[in-house]
């Protein structure tokens, strides 16, 4: 029985072990099959850094721009209607003092920031490298925002797992970096001066900052939101192993199409990895991040959307002015801006808040350290 049930767990990580690399083909290799289709050269997907705009986009679009707008309202008097029922929570709460490092992480956002946006002579050679400060200050802040108000938080609870959270978000971020190349949503200023091996690891150091400050966020809304239900309708998206294939190759063929159609789907650059990541939970017979839907709870949903538009906000803001930044080439809707970013290109934030749960949650493991789930 024992040598049975031994062959069986073996067979079972093989196959998970095998499902795991055909989705990681799926996310990183398919966008490679449209540039071999169109017989594009593969070799200017691979420039570092990243200086050469070859996706000529389509101009501002006035009707594509109003039905876009529209489902931005749509979806502002959505959320705003679900979470005036819950309302921010208003129970007396024990008086805790700032921990010091939080005060730490505040003169380090506010001295980064001053940094940033100016052009001191004295600091010219180190100007480029504001980004990573200012969002070491902004993790540390948030985190002691989050304890000062429940007692504890991610950071102080679980530092081990908190540290992982780095290089998983590099890894992480650098695969978006994968498909804007194929898109060209957005574009780097500033960095003409780095080789590539500089280039590499100057924005391995930044990225690796993207998940703690998300999820750092979530934290930090989970305890100004009473739970553990945030209710709404009730909608059942995507069940069954067969859904779950659907959803995995369905997701794949468009990611294949972006070097063909970047115009038209660019907006999957947001959208595809999540439902293949859904896909993936659903082969593997698990419940998704949707499946809390079915029973009208909108939590897990609502969280991570609004903690990674609120680090949206702050990540356009200190953009803005700084001197190594990013700037967008969107179609369509490339107009009426807050910061460098068209008003509506926020909305891909929502989606992208949903990926950030989804992958710390699966380095989580049975810890289950993320208290907003």
């Amino acid at each position: 029985m024992q040598v049975q049930a031994d062959h069986n767990k073996q067979k079972t990580e093989k196959s998970l072990f095998a499902l795991y690399v055909l989705t990681a083909g799926a996310l990183a290799g398919a966008p490679l099959i449209g540039v071999v289709a169109t017989g594009q050269p593969i070799a200017r997907y691979l420039e570092f850094p990243p200086l050469t705009r070859y996706v000529q986009h389509e101009p501002f679009n006035g009707a594509v721009f109003v039905i876009g707008a529209v489902f931005f309202m749509l979806v502002v008097l959505f959320v705003g209607s679900i979470l005036f029922q819950s309302r921010l929570q208003r129970k007396p709460r024990k008086k805790r003092t700032l921990p010091w490092w939080g005060w730490l992480g505040l003169v380090l956002v506010g001295c980064s920031w001053v940094l940033a946006w100016n052009r001191f002579p004295w600091f010219s050679d180190m100007q480029v490298y504001t980004f990573t400060p200012l969002w070491l200050g902004y993790i540390l802040s948030v985190n002691a925002f989050t304890r000062q108000r429940s007692g504890t938080c991610l950071m102080t609870r679980r530092p081990g797992r908190f540290l992982l959270l780095f290089p998983v978000s590099a890894v992480f971020w650098w695969y978006f970096e994968w498909l804007n190349r194929f898109v060209q949503n957005w574009y780097y200023v500033g960095i003409e001066d780095f080789s590539a091996l500089g280039y590499v690891l100057h924005a391995t150091l930044c990225f690796s900052t993207v998940l703690p400050a998300v999820i750092g966020t979530c934290e930090l809304l989970a305890v100004m939101l009473p739970g553990p239900v945030i209710s709404g309708p009730r909608l059942r998206l995507f069940s069954g192993v067969w859904g779950g294939w659907w959803l995995l190759g369905g997701m794949s063929c468009v990611l294949a199409g972006l070097a063909l159609a970047p115009d038209l789907l660019f907006p999957f650059v947001w959208v595809a990895p999540l439902l293949c990541l859904c896909g993936l939970q659903l082969i593997r017979d698990r419940h998704t991040l949707f499946t809390p839907l079915a029973r009208g709870n909108w939590r897990p949903i609502l969280i991570p959307a609004l903690a990674a538009l609120i680090c949206g906000f702050f990540w356009e803001l200190w953009n803005w002015k700084s001197l190594a930044h990013w700037e967008y080439s969107i179609p369509y809707v490339d107009r009426y801006h807050l910061f460098a970013m068209p008003i509506l290109g926020y909305l891909g934030y929502l989606p992208f808040g949903l990926q950030c749960r989804m992958i710390a949650s699966e380095f989580s493991g049975r810890d289950r350290f993320l208290r907003f789930e």
